[in-house]
């Protein structure tokens, strides 16, 4: 039964660490016209218990993209410079709808093999008690 407890967890981690990733997506399409706003990323650290890897996965530091915020013309602007500029944000909705699918997608994946796993688990048990 440990390998099924075993098999739980890491895909438990694998759901957590992807709506994880889908929230920070979400928030940077919500900020995507927001003026200075950079895209937040989130990336993914192996859960080490015993001094081994175990399958498992979390959300590791939320980054900041440091790619170059982009110049908008709108001299009317109070945060306009005094050229009439302003910084916009560096999100790319395209990007940014791309990574909600693979989210997604790796959600539902891990979700399927949680399931599984409970599905086996109660074959076994069900067996068990003939």
């Amino acid at each position: 039964m440990n390998d099924f407890s075993s098999s739980l967890s890491i895909a438990a981690s694998g759901m957590e660490a992807q709506a994880s990733r889908l929230r920070h997506v979400s928030e940077n399409i919500a900020n995507a016209d927001t003026p200075g706003y950079r895209r937040k990323m989130v990336a993914f650290e192996a859960v080490v218990q015993d001094g081994e890897k175990s399958g498992a996965v979390r959300s590791g530091k939320v980054r900041l993209d440091p790619a170059d915020l982009t110049r908008i013309l709108d001299p009317g602007n109070p945060l306009a410079d005094e050229n009439g500029y302003l910084d916009g944000s560096n999100v790319d909705l395209v990007t940014e709808i791309a990574d909600a699918r693979e989210a997604q997608r790796s959600y539902e994946a891990n979700l399927r093999m949680f399931d599984q796993t409970r599905q086996m688990a109660q074959s076994l048990l069900a067996l068990l008690r003939r």
